[in-house]
Formats: structure tokens, sequence, C-alpha cells
């Protein structure tokens, strides 16, 4: 057994429907409607054998098989043998029986091929024959036998031509469904990109017009702040004119001091806050992540940990967008102070390789779940429980769209995380390569 195809499952169901209606109208035809004779519980006898056949074949096509599918002839010569008696042990070419033959070639034709169904029309031919050259119907008029031949004939010629032209109908039903479903597969898809498309702009505009704000809130307490403080530092510098003794003098130059301090952070966040320039310049990897580590510095998760430098010698300058590199590496600091407890240590290194500048961020905080990693730079997903889901999504677009690198997940355990950013130029692609210093040169605590 095998199984079978759509339309076999089809074809199948109407043969065993034309089978029990001939089982069926078999029975009430030599039971209720011919005179009795002796060859009544014979003919009963091979139509309940007809009937076993028929369900053993229902009995399988519920369960979705084709009884003798491989071999069609077989089941040919087996109605030809099965209709050849029914009719020798009636009446002959003259028995209602006989229409079965009709039935057979009509069943042959929708289940097989056109050279199947002519084999079987062959076959009957033969049985029909025999009906008529056998001693027991002897004196039988020839013309029964033409119109047999000729009737057979025409019935497998028909449903032939009627069975193929379901079947095309059928194929082009099928094919039609098909580019059906592939076109709506390919409409789904498009919708699923064209909605992703929508929410990285809305992610890129919600994460744009928080800078905007926080620039505004920035330059207003910076402006605020600054008054007073321009106002403090003339009065401390008036008094630094006047006679004073060690002590007061010492004193204000310690207040000078911290003046200096808090206008120096307010010039830093001025600065970050301003609107960020994306016109290309050169600049110095270097100085890029140092600028990054000046404002990170002011995050209060920065206590207590150690962020160690290691930073290449003689890079190349990199022409790049540097706000928007700054707000990388800004982003993936704070993100691996975020991932470190009180105590941890944060590890940042430069190198060129293979005309990359390759700058690695690694942390030996708690890492990032497996289940997690696929979806890290997606938008609006976050492993934190106060995060926007935003960081990592912007600095990759940013990355890939505007500042010629890429930025990946180099790994992560249980143990830590690595993130690695590569960005490239003509400059730096036309420079040897630079590998990272075996020893830390700075470290910011």
């Amino acid at each position: 057994m095998r199984e079978p195809s759509g339309w076999e499952v089809a074809a199948e169901a109407i043969t065993l429907r034309i089978r029990w209606f001939g089982v069926v109208v078999g029975y009430l035809l030599i039971n209720l409607l011919s005179r009795p004779g002796s060859e009544r519980p014979l003919i009963n006898a091979i139509l309940t054998l007809g009937a076993a056949y028929t369900l053993t074949d229902t009995w399988l096509s519920l369960k979705k098989q084709v009884m003798l599918g491989r071999y069609p002839l077989l089941i040919s010569v087996m109605e030809a043998v099965f209709i050849g008696l029914l009719c020798y042990f009636d009446q002959g070419l003259e028995s209602p029986f006989r229409f079965y033959y009709f039935l057979s070639l009509l069943v042959c034709a929708i289940r097989y091929s056109p050279a199947t169904t002519a084999t079987t029309y062959l076959l009957h031919v033969v049985s029909c024959a025999w009906l008529f050259f056998s001693p027991r119907h002897h004196g039988q008029e020839t013309a029964s036998l033409f119109v047999m031949i000729v009737s057979m004939g025409w019935v497998a010629w028909a449903c032939t031509n009627l069975a193929g032209l379901l079947k095309g109908v059928g194929r082009q039903l099928g094919q039609a469904n098909r580019e059906l479903q592939e076109n709506q597969a390919l409409l789904e898809q498009r919708i699923a990109e064209r909605t992703s498309e929508l929410q990285k702009s809305q992610a890129l505009v919600v994460q744009q017009e928080k800078q905007a704000a926080f620039g505004l809130l920035a330059a207003g307490i910076a402006h605020e702040v600054g008054n007073p403080l321009a106002a403090i530092s003339s009065l401390v510098q008036m008094l630094n004119r006047r006679p004073q003794d060690d002590y007061t003098r010492e004193k204000l130059q310690l207040v000078d001091d911290q003046l200096r301090r808090i206008q120096r952070t307010l010039r830093e966040l001025v600065d970050f806050s301003r609107p960020a320039s994306v016109q290309q310049s050169l600049c110095d990897i270097r100085e890029v992540i140092e600028a990054a580590l000046n404002i990170a510095k002011y995050y209060k998760r920065t206590k207590g940990k150690r962020i160690t430098t290691r930073f290449a010698t003689q890079l190349p300058t990199l022409r790049t967008v540097r706000d928007q590199l700054v707000q990388v590496f800004l982003n993936l600091i704070l993100n691996a102070m975020d991932a470190t407890e009180e105590g941890g240590e944060i590890e940042l290194t430069t190198e060129l390789t293979e005309g990359w500048i390759v700058c690695t961020i690694r942390d030996d905080g708690h890492g990032i779940p497996e289940s997690k990693v696929g979806r890290i730079f997606q938008p609006y997903f976050t492993t934190k429980e106060t995060g926007t889901g935003l960081g990592l999504f912007v600095c990759r677009r940013l990355m890939e769209s505007s500042l010629n690198g890429r930025i990946e997940l180099a790994g992560t355990s249980p143990a830590g995380t690595v993130f690695r950013v590569s960005i490239t130029c003509d400059n730096v692609r036309a420079h040897p390569d630079v590998p990272a210093p075996q020893e830390a040169i700075s470290e910011v605590s």
C-alpha cells in the first residue's frame, strides 16, 4: 500500500460508490426481480465475493490507502472475470449484469491512464467473446456481441476524454491554488517586512525625540546653574585680591577648584546634549572612546567598578560621524556597567586588523540568557527591568547606516559578555595591522 494523491483519493471515493451501487443493485436484481432458478445461490455467492472485495477497499480507503493501487491491470482482470461469471450464470450477453462492463470502464477511466483504460476495454471484449462462444449460451445473436463491443468502446473513449478534461481542470486548479498560496505567503512576508521597518523607524524617532528632549533639558540646566556659578566665581576672584591669611587663601583655592570642576561638568553636559552632527570628519578612536567614558563617569552605577583601557598606539585617524560613534560607545559602556556588580571590571580594547579598527568592550557581569541572544538587537527588546529596548537597536542602525561599520555580540556566558565594534575607512584600510597592547595603559575608577 502507498499514500494516495489528492486525485486518487477523490477517484477512490467515486469508485466505492459505484461498486456499492453495483453490489446492492445486483442483490436486488437477482433476488427480487429475476425468475427463480438453480443458479441464484451461485450468483449470490459471486456477489458476496464482490461485496467482500468492496468492503475491504472501503476499509483501506478510510485509512487513506488504495487497494492494489500499483496493479491496476490486476484489478481490470478481476473485474472482467467477476462480470463475466455473473453474466455466464445468468443470461449471457442478455443479462442485466452486462452493464457492469460500462461501470468498470467508467471507474477505470477516472482512476487510471488512457492506456490502462484501453487495456481494460480489450479484457472486457475478451470476456464478452467468451460469453458469446460459450456452449452454455450457444445461439446468441451476433448483433448482441457487436453492440456490446461498440458500446464499450464508445464508453471507454468518452470516459477517457471526460476524465482527461477533469484531470486537466484539477491540475489547473491545483496550480492556481499553489500560486495563490505562494502569493499569500509573499504578501504576508512583505507585510511583516513593512511592519518591521515601520517599527524600526518608529523606534528611531522615539530615540531622537528623547535625545532632543534631553538636550533641551541639559541646556536649560546648564544655563540656570551656569549663571550663579559665574557670580560665585567672580566673588572668589575678588576675595583673592584682598589680603588674606594662609588658611583663608587655601579654602578659597579649594572653592575655586570645585567651581572649575562643576563648570567642566556642565561643558561636557552641554557638548553631549547639543544637536548631533551628521557630517563625517577625521577623529581619533581613542579620543572618541574617552569622550564616551567622560560622560559615563556621571552614571550612578559607575561607582565601585574598574574600567580598564588598552588602546593600540599609532592607529590611523578615522573618517566617521564622531557624535554618532560616541553615542554607540556610550551605550555599550552603560550596558556593561548595568551588567556588572560592585567590584566588577570592564575592559575596552582597540586594535587594527585586516583593514578594520576593532574595539572590544568586555565585562565580567551576569551575561545574556541564551534564549534572548537572538533578540538583543530588536527594537523594544530589553533584558533590563527599566530599559527601553532601543539602545542596541539604535547602535546597530547607526553602525550599518552611516558609520561604515558593524556591531556584534562576540560572546556571552554567566562569566561575562563581549561586544565587538568594527569600523573602517580608506585611511584604515591602507594602514598596516596594529595589535592591541598586552598591558593596560590606563584605568578609570
